[in-house]
């Protein structure tokens, strides 16, 4: 299939199954940014339970603000927090070591756009999980895509309801599994079982 997606910071788990299933993905670039979704955060399994990080963005006066023009708020070490977190949660996981030199990079370079940030992400994801897919970007924004399947909704997490398959979480024995997380809860628990994983799950198509 051919898929349409946003980018978004180390992407969910349906996010990484709908490129891991689709022969070919479009991101789309000609969006409104919208607060409180996945294009500037993701979800992690810290020993507390789930864990928001968050990316700091700088707030336009623009009513209508598009994502590629997005700014990152660097006033503060966001990046610093945010590793010592995954390390908090993964340290302990199976894998986090063997991918740990090729992650640790995100957190130590600065970048001024939140785009340019995710699409580093996105390509340091897929070479740790080995997927070599096909993309374009969009020039205009279609608000229907009857050539592509429209994953758009999985940037807004409270629209994605996908139920993905358990596998073993680092603590999952003190608060059970945790469903769709960042791909990263992914790949430092199931490492080059990943792959398969993402390839058999079932997607919502809305």
């Amino acid at each position: 299939m051919n898929s349409l997606i946003l980018p978004t910071y180390f992407p969910s788990i349906s996010h990484f199954a709908v490129i891991a299933q689709s022969d070919k993905i479009v991101f789309e670039m000609e969006d409104n940014f919208q607060k409180q979704t996945n294009r500037n955060r993701t979800y992690i399994y810290s020993p507390n339970g789930i864990q928001l990080l968050n990316i700091p963005v700088k707030h336009s006066k623009e009513a209508h603000q598009k994502t590629r023009d997005v700014l990152i708020e660097n006033e503060f070490d966001w990046q610093k927090q945010h590793f010592k977190s995954l390390e908090a949660a993964y340290r302990s996981s199976p894998f986090f070591e063997f991918f740990e030199d090729e992650i640790a990079p995100i957190f130590e370079k600065k970048h001024t756009f939140l785009m340019d940030l995710n699409f580093e992400v996105l390509d340091i994801v897929t070479k740790c999980l080995r997927i070599k897919f096909e993309f374009g970007k969009t020039t205009e924004y279609f608000p229907e895509t009857p050539d592509f399947a429209d994953f758009r909704y999985l940037a807004n997490g409270k629209k994605d309801t996908n139920t993905f398959e358990k596998y073993t979480q680092v603590f999952d024995d003190k608060h059970g599994f945790i469903n769709n997380l960042s791909v990263l809860d992914l790949l430092f628990n199931e490492g080059k079982f990943a792959m398969d994983y993402l390839k058999t799950q079932k997607l919502d198509l809305k």
